[in-house]
């Protein structure tokens, strides 16, 4: 890292503006695959990069501008190229406007983070890797002769970001990696299919947790088989903490994004202070609320990171912000202004989401029921923030009835509903939460960037279909 280059650009900077600041994003990564298609080791762009943004303030506005070509001789043409980008803005402002924004808050800030972590995949070879997941996934289908492919899939992300302004100079550097398991079985022709992911910062670990599950994911695949079709209606049913998850994301997660509030694109700015869910649910989003894929000490704008309170006992409290959407709402940010790259703008995103656990056991829960389902094996979800609408699909159902499971299962399940509704009705939920950050959260159609989400399993009404 040229720290010393660094600072002597900055400082330049600092001569010229109002205020100026600079991120810098080394990562490296790999995506390893098993399965009955072949083996792949490969880099993905989403996961490498090397490359900085300048983000600099005067008369109310703010630019930025990345790079990854960082030598002293290029000072002249960084230094210009800001400016150009501020004549840009002064001409659109003079035609069409340009929001007015205060400079942001530079408060005091220095230190150096290093995450704890065992086993990192990027020092063992990628044939060490492979050789692992090709011994899953070969114990995987032995697992029953109904199973015909198992498929392992595992990434990482080692990365290292620094952050310099008047105030501050920051470093972190963090390890995440997650896993996938599927498998496939079929019977007189009919063939299904069950996913579980994993994750963690603690490196190749997520491996054994993976290798511990084979017998009981080979049995929901196996299950699926004899799966019915649902009746569609209301029911109580449970969710599993994957379940959850998706529910916290996708219900309550995206419709609190305050740069939709912003532009007006969320119902939940009207919903401030007002109950939306029952007095059992709290909800947490922060890159400090849990230890998951999605922690980190400071964002890609330089904010610490925090643990947002959303919904307390029910009741609506806040949302979480970027520090352009913090500026415009008059509000302080919350630490979730993050960027797919260095090369990309930051928006509001999620981190860490998740429900806090109740006090119910899990047999309570189930003896609860006279008519209705346990649902797992989330798989995905949409969501109309301005509306309040969900839509997600759940891979099995398990028929609960006078309090016991049946043994049924039922597939594929639609689930659905008005938001405050199914908050609303949440009756039971146990103590353990449990979090999860498999995958990647888009705005929309793009910029991905790595969530977990995940809570307690809990009791509900919801619509099924």
């Amino acid at each position: 890292m040229k720290k010393a280059l660094i600072k002597e650009l900055m400082n330049i900077l600092w001569s010229k503006y109002e205020y100026a600041s600079i991120l810098f994003n080394d990562s490296e990564g790999m995506l390893f695959s098993v399965s009955g298609k072949g083996v792949e080791a490969s880099e993905n762009k989403r996961f490498c990069e090397h490359g900085y943004v300048i983000k600099a303030y005067k008369e109310g506005k703010y630019v930025e501008y990345s790079f990854n070509n960082f030598e002293r001789e290029y000072f002249d043409e960084i230094i210009n190229k800001i400016e150009e980008l501020f004549a840009v803005k002064d001409k659109f402002s003079a035609k069409i406007g340009v929001n007015s924004y205060p400079k942001m808050e530079d408060e005091k800030l220095c230190f150096e983070f290093n995450a704890d972590y065992e086993n990192s995949p990027s020092e063992v070879s990628e044939d060490f890797v492979i050789r692992k997941l090709s011994d899953i996934r070969q114990k995987g289908l032995s697992q029953g002769e109904r199973i015909f492919d198992c498929s392992v899939r595992s990434q990482y992300q080692l990365y290292t970001k620094y952050f310099l302004s008047p105030n501050k100079e920051m470093s972190q550097k963090i390890l995440w990696m997650s896993a996938h398991l599927f498998m496939m079985a079929k019977k007189n022709g009919v063939v299904k299919s069950f996913y579980k992911a994993y994750s963690n910062k603690n490196g190749m670990a997520v491996l054994d947790e993976v290798e511990k599950d084979l017998a009981e994911t080979a049995a929901a695949t196996i299950e699926l088989l004899d799966a019915k079709t649902i009746t569609p209606g209301e029911y109580e049913c449970i969710c599993t903490p994957n379940v959850t998850g998706m529910i916290v994301h996708e219900a309550f997660g995206h419709g609190v994004e305050m740069d939709m509030f912003v532009k007006d694109r969320a119902l939940a700015k009207d919903y401030i202070g007002k109950r939306v869910a029952s007095d059992l649910v709290t909800m947490h989003d922060g890159a400090k609320a849990a230890d998951e894929v999605a922690s980190y000490e400071f964002d890609d704008e330089g904010v610490a990171a925090t643990d947002t309170v959303i919904i307390e006992n029910g009741i609506l409290k806040t949302g979480i912000c970027d520090s352009l959407a913090a500026l415009s709402l008059n509000i302080p940010p919350t630490g979730n202004g993050r960027r797919e790259s260095y090369e990309r703008k930051a928006y509001t995103r999620m981190t860490n989401t998740f429900f806090e656990g109740g006090k119910d056991s899990l047999e309570d829960m189930i003896a609860s029921i006279e008519d209705g389902y346990l649902l797992d094996d989330a798989t995905c979800g949409m969501e109309d923030p301005k509306n309040w609408g969900i839509q997600c699909m759940v891979n099995i159902a398990r028929k609960i009835e006078h309090g016991k499971l049946t043994g049924e299962v039922f597939s594929p399940i639609v689930l659905s509903g008005y938001v405050p509704d199914l908050l609303k009705s949440i009756s039971m939920m146990t103590p353990d939460v449990r979090l999860c950050g498999s995958g990647f959260c888009g705005k929309g159609y793009k910029e991905f960037v790595k969530v977990s989400d995940g809570g307690p399993y809990i009791k509900a009404r919801v619509k099924l279909g």
